[in-house]
C-alpha cells in the first residue's frame, strides 16, 4: 500500500465511490459519509435499512471536532481515553453535522478515531470521516480477506484499498456516551 493507492481512494470518494478498505478486524465498506445516493448504494449492496444508521471512522479528533467540542469534560474525557482505538461511541448530534442518512432513526451519530494506520492515513487524506461499515451482507458473517471481498462485492464496489487486518479478533465495542451503556 503506497500513497498513490491512498490518493486513489480519496479521489474515488471524492467522486461518490465505494471503496473497500481493511479496518482493526474486518474489512470495511466506505464512501463519503456526506454523499448521499453512495451512502444509499452501501446500503443497498449490503441489503441494509437506512433506520440502523451507519458507523462513521475518523482519522484524528480535528475531523470531528464540531461535534465533540460541545461536549461536557467528562464526556470528552471518556473519548480521549478511548481513542485512537476500537471503540465506537455513539455521540449526541443535536445540531445535525452529519445526515439523517448516516443516523438512521438515532439522534446520535457512531464514530470512532481509528488506530489502524491505513484507515487514519485514509481519513486524514480525505480530511474527514469516512463510512465505515463491515463488508458483508446485512446480518452475515464479516469478511476478514482481500479476496472474499472480491468474491462477494467485485464490480459493484469502485477500488480495494490493499492492506492488512489490524489483529483484533472482534469488531468495535459500540458504546452510548450519554450512558456509558454496551451495544456491542
Amino acid at each position: 500500500m503506497g500513497k498513490n493507492d491512498i490518493e486513489i481512494a480519496c479521489s474515488l470518494l471524492e467522486t461518490g465511490g465505494i471503496i473497500a478498505y481493511p479496518t482493526e478486524s474486518v474489512w470495511g465498506l466506505g464512501c463519503d459519509p456526506y454523499n448521499e445516493s453512495a451512502v444509499q448504494r452501501i446500503l443497498d449492496l449490503k441489503k441494509r435499512p437506512l433506520d440502523k444508521g451507519l458507523i462513521l471512522v475518523a482519522g484524528e479528533f480535528d475531523q470531528i471536532g464540531d461535534l465533540i467540542d460541545p461536549l461536557s469534560g467528562e464526556f470528552g474525557d471518556r473519548l480521549r481515553a478511548s481513542w485512537p482505538g476500537p471503540t465506537t461511541w455513539l455521540i449526541p448530534d443535536p445540531l445535525n453535522f452529519f445526515p439523517n442518512w448516516i443516523k438512521g432513526q438515532h439522534s446520535s451519530v457512531a464514530i470512532r478515531i481509528s488506530a489502524h494506520p491505513l484507515v487514519s492515513a485514509l481519513c486524514n487524506q480525505f480530511g474527514q470521516p469516512v463510512v465505515s461499515t463491515s463488508a458483508n451482507f446485512s446480518g452475515q458473517l464479516e469478511i476478514k480477506s482481500k479476496a472474499d471481498v472480491e468474491c462477494q462485492f467485485g464490480v459493484n464496489i469502485d477500488y480495494i484499498l490493499d492492506g492488512e487486518l489490524g489483529g483484533r479478533q472482534n469488531t468495535s465495542t459500540i458504546r452510548d456516551l450519554t450512558t456509558g451503556k454496551i451495544l456491542r
